[in-house]
């Protein structure tokens, strides 16, 4: 379900609201995880390449969903010869903890939509400046939603996706501090319920955080 087109798989992203972070996603249940979060309207899906099933999984994923249902990208993604793999896999997008100049180039080598890693402003631009498509602001957690909208005053070109810590209690802060989509891992992805294969947990989950981010957007 590759687009080729880095445009429209940003606009995939950014009405999705959220990418969950499928880490340490099981090969049993990561169909009906992304099921679930789909009928809750999340749909787009981060599976983190440090699970040594990421790249059979994110092939499997992708092809489950038609691009319109959903967009399959790889995380932690930490060189280029793995940005690559996710790419031929399936990957649409990519994102990693760091900006790794081999990552960016290979995205966009390939045209594929790439999200490095940064926490200050100048980490920000020079990222973007290097070819980055959107900035993961990471760990989110550690300085809040006012170092982001920080960060998004000065730099308004630069489209923003805090990570880290991003919960039903602080998304809404998160999208009105500037935040595009958000990246969200324990907070959506409940392993507790989905070790029960509770999966319509996961749903309500992802219904709220739908729920929150679109009333903070209108807001």
């Amino acid at each position: 379900m590759v687009t080729l087109d880095a445009s429209e798989d940003m606009q995939r992203l950014v009405d999705s609201g959220v990418v969950a972070v499928m880490r340490g996603a099981d090969a049993d249940t990561i169909i009906e995880v992304a099921d679930a979060l789909a009928a809750g309207g999340v749909t787009a899906f981060e599976i983190t390449a440090d699970n040594p099933e990421a790249m059979g999984l994110i092939e499997e994923v992708s092809a489950s969903f038609t691009e319109e249902e959903a967009i399959v990208g790889a995380g932690t993604v930490l060189d280029g010869e793995t940005a690559r793999s996710a790419i031929a896999s399936g990957a649409e997008f990519v994102v990693g903890p760091t900006v790794d100049e081999g990552v960016v180039e290979t995205c966009n080598r390939y045209g594929t939509l790439v999200a490095p890693g940064a926490l200050t402003p100048t980490e920000a631009i020079s990222a973007y400046e290097a070819g980055a498509d959107l900035v993961k602001i990471f760990p989110a957690s550690s300085m809040g939603p006012s170092h982001l909208s920080s960060i998004a005053g000065p730099l308004p070109q630069i489209p923003l996706m805090p990570t880290g810590g991003i919960d039903l209690d602080n998304v809404a802060d998160y999208v009105e501090a500037g935040a595009v989509v958000v990246g969200a891992g324990s907070a959506i992805m409940d392993e507790e319920a989905i070790a029960a294969g509770e999966f319509e947990t996961i749903t309500e989950t992802a219904r709220e955080f739908r729920r929150e981010i679109e009333d903070a957007r209108e807001a």
